[in-house]
């Protein structure tokens, strides 16, 4: 029997996107057989155990540290770990046998000035000695192995695409299901809706220039929803969005909850992901479980996402992100036909199967 261990500090710090990978994953694992003994390695801070199924750990290094790789290693040191699994990417100096890490996206090689100076340095100091440290890469998507092979020259074969999973609570909803949401948000029952940090790489000036035109030909358009917490440059973000000049039609909802984020994507007309770059996209995933039309852009992993179902656009023109929206409000034939695509296409990506891999990786590297 291996002793694993599963770096979930984040948790603590960060709702989605990683946090979320991080707890599903855990969850997902705690379902399925195995002979090995599991440790979640969480933040000193943390009161709220992630993982009932598996033993817990305190750690007081914090993520992302400039020295959170060496500190790491010595307080890990006392568990004697055969893997040590790095959901956050950044794997310790030497703290296992073996290192998994998982890569979301290369977004700070590709999109530097999108960040604060700080997170710059921090990651593009730490992305190569991770992956130099790794024995085993899960990429959460075909495009961002190919980022990894052709950026960081990463062997293929050290790398293994583990998509993300969709939650059970991601699917169609009756009525009196979304109202309550709608209400506590104080949403109306019609709106246009992104999903995700608001930060520069969102592309959510595009986004507002294409609302603007979509207005100038449809007057009577609903408004547009703005679902997520400040990113990196919110402030200028927000003023440069504020400065294309929609105003009340912009509804800003910071404090979505995980429970009402699924009543939010049901009654979308559509979802608008008219990001430049993602690692994943996965509120593209979470739309299409929920009967709701994708429109994204067509590049990095959102194609691989959605697949055939929905609008891909040019994010770096708005008329088209604009084109795609009108057809969301006015062809119903269409939205009809990609919504029940949609659930098709979401059925194929569940956290058991990324559970599943993931355990065959650590099965590979323990052998």
């Amino acid at each position: 029997m291996a002793h694993i261990g599963i770096d979930a500090r984040l948790t603590h710090y960060r709702v989605g996107g990683i946090s979320r990978y991080t707890s599903a994953l855990l969850a997902a694992l705690a379902k399925l057989p195995s002979r090995h003994e599991f440790t979640v390695f969480q933040s000193r801070k943390s009161r709220r155990r992630l993982c009932s199924a598996f033993a817990a750990a305190k750690l007081w290094t914090p993520p992302h540290h400039p020295l959170e790789r060496a500190a790491l290693s010595v307080e890990l040191a006392r568990h004697r770990l055969d893997l040590l699994h790095s959901p956050d990417f950044i794997a310790p100096i030497r703290a296992a046998k073996r290192h998994v890490i998982t890569v979301h996206d290369l977004s700070f090689v590709h999109y530097p000035e999108t960040m604060t100076a700080a997170s710059r340095r921090y990651y593009s100091g730490q992305i190569e000695a991770s992956v130099k440290r790794a024995d085993h890469i899960l990429a959460v998507s075909g495009a961002t192995k190919n980022d990894l092979i052709e950026i960081l020259n990463v062997p293929a074969d050290m790398i293994t695409v583990q998509h993300h999973g969709v939650d059970d609570a991601f699917q169609p909803l009756p009525a009196a299901a979304i109202q309550p949401a709608l209400k506590a948000l104080e949403l109306p029952s019609e709106f246009f809706l992104f999903v995700g940090t608001l930060e520069p790489r969102k592309n959510l000036v595009g986004l507002a220039k294409a609302y603007r035109e979509l207005k100038r030909a449809l007057p009577d358009a609903p408004p547009l929803v703005l679902a997520g917490r400040a990113g990196w440059h919110y402030e200028q973000l927000m003023a440069d969005v504020t400065a294309v000049g929609i105003g009340e039609q912009l509804l800003l909802r910071h404090a979505v909850s995980d429970e009402q984020l699924p009543a939010l994507y049901c009654q979308a007309t559509a979802l608008i992901l008219p990001s430049f770059y993602e690692g994943f996209g996965l509120p593209a995933l979470e739309a299409m479980a929920c009967g709701t039309v994708p429109i994204v852009s067509e590049v990095s992993s959102l194609p691989e996402i959605v697949g055939d179902v929905g609008a891909l656009i040019n994010p770096h023109e708005p008329s088209a992100i604009a084109a795609a929206m009108a057809a969301a409000l006015t062809d119903s034939a269409w939205c009809q036909a990609q919504r029940e695509a949609g659930l098709r296409r979401a059925s194929q990506f569940r956290w058991q199967k990324s559970a599943r891999l993931a355990q065959a990786c650590y099965q590979a590297l323990l052998n």
